[in-house]
């Protein structure tokens, strides 16, 4: 995978973005159908709003007695057989995961999909140590191929179409151009298949762990999951540190949760359950497996106003809804976290001096919060950080007086009224400037405001 990031300035990014119809057609398509699907998925689940409830009650209690449960899960999980490293920071799990393939003499990684190691830039760090990384996961596959970062938590390849794909395979696999899935699935399980056999080392991340047990969960839909997790000798797994829950027994509210939040299924083709290494008996399973768990920054997110955000299962829910993300897609944001849920975490992992210009990849809407699995304040969250980009000085001043005046406004009834009248008279000029992708995409001022209709 590609280590290069696009600009964190939104603005340029998502002006280029909208004015890529391909890009536009293949976001509405995918984000509509994922809609439609998770709509249909929950309709037989009639206590929603309580699995919702119970599903962020047990992640806040994670977050509220974290360190412990890091704790027992290290000494479950060492017990199981596993070897369990803490990474304060991407270069120090970098460094480990680099080592532990070193050591082993491996040239070849087979990876499973894993946003954390984008994140932090794994396979750029792997590839320039001189070990190969295939990406195994079709979508992540397709990417690699494009020497592009994922566009979508969920579904990397979110931003392509069929037509492109098939060019794509037809470039770089030599193979007979087709834009039939099911013949483009077939071309990359065939040349997927050698490298699960070949592969000296795989590599994944997971959705959940349990601290009781030190138990792995992983939620695929592709075989490779499972390639990757038992056939090669190795397994290391890169896992964040707030992904943690209590025991096996919470797990169900998940597993009615997630796949329908994220694809709009009733459950994922493979639920996978890791639990130590391979034992004596057992035919399949790696012979080796070692747990990297990283920190980068959630310690101190957890410490802050905006914890709640490390509640995130990682659906993608937030990001089919939102109208933001369904114009521009997951590129424009320029890092590894795209959409609501991508903006917050975003900010908070790279800081807001960086970051700043995120903030504003939002409409405030509300359609996020509503989809949330485990009901993440993301609007709440979005306006505490614009808040703070005020106090820390990122907000520009033109912004700062922008905003005055329309407070200013908005408080007289009469500067209120005449802005309207004046907005009605200049929007040719306003729509015909600010060009036909941006300010042209607005909607016409009423020709008579909504409280003059009332009286």
């Amino acid at each position: 995978m590609s280590d290069h990031q696009t600009s964190l300035d939104f603005r340029a990014n998502a002006a280029r973005a909208i004015k890529n119809a391909s890009l536009r057609g293949a976001l509405r398509n995918a984000t509509d159908t994922f809609g439609d699907r998770r709509g249909s998925a929950f309709e037989v689940i009639p206590d929603l709003d309580e699995l919702r409830e119970r599903a962020s009650t047990i992640r806040l209690e994670v977050l509220d007695n974290l360190p412990a449960y890091l704790d027992q899960f290290t000494a479950a999980a060492t017990r199981a057989g596993a070897k369990v490293h803490r990474a304060a920071d991407g270069a120090e799990a970098r460094g480990m995961i680099a080592a532990l393939l070193k050591e082993r003499g491996a040239k070849m990684v087979a990876k499973g999909k894993s946003m954390v190691s984008e994140e932090i830039h794994l396979n750029a760090h792997l590839e320039e140590a001189g070990i190969e990384v295939v990406e195994t996961d079709l979508g992540e596959y397709i990417i690699q191929l494009e020497h592009e970062t994922p566009s979508h938590i969920i579904v990397p390849a979110i931003h392509k179409t069929r037509q492109q794909v098939g060019r794509l395979f037809a470039d770089r696999l030599g193979v007979p151009y087709s834009e039939d899935p099911l013949e483009l699935t077939k071309i990359a399980r065939q040349v997927l298949r050698d490298k699960f056999f070949a592969a000296d080392a795989g590599i994944s991340g997971a959705n959940f762990a349990f601290a009781e047990s030190g138990s792995l969960v992983l939620f695929t839909n592709e075989g490779n999951g499972r390639m990757v997790t038992t056939i090669p000798p190795l397994h290391i797994v890169i896992l964040s540190v707030e992904k943690l829950l209590p025991s096996l027994r919470e797990l169900p509210t998940f597993i009615r949760l997630l796949p329908r939040s994220a694809t709009g299924q009733a459950i994922t083709s493979y639920v996978s359950i890791i639990t130590g290494a391979r034992k004596a008996e057992e035919l399949t399973g790696a012979k080796e497996l070692h747990i990297v768990l990283l920190d980068n920054g959630r310690s101190e997110i957890l410490a802050g106003a905006c914890r709640e955000m490390l509640k995130c299962i990682r659906c993608g829910a937030c990001m089919n809804v939102c109208p933001v993300y369904r114009t521009v897609g997951g590129h424009a944001y320029g890092w590894t976290y795209p959409g609501p849920m991508g903006l917050v975490l975003t900010n908070l992992l790279t800081g807001m001096k960086k970051s700043h210009p995120l903030v504003d990849a939002s409409t405030l809407c509300g359609a996020c919060v509503e989809v949330c699995p485990v009901k993440i304040p993301l609007v709440e969250l979005i306006l505490k950080l614009r808040q703070r980009r005020v106090e820390e000085g990122y907000s520009s001043s033109g912004t700062n007086l922008g905003m005055k005046m329309f407070a200013r406004a908005a408080t007289v009834p009469g500067l209120f009224n005449w802005g309207e009248r004046m907005a009605r008279i200049f929007w040719p000029v306003v729509s015909r400037l600010g060009g036909k992708d941006v300010a042209g995409r607005l909607p016409r001022p009423a020709d008579r405001p909504f409280h003059e209709r009332m009286k």
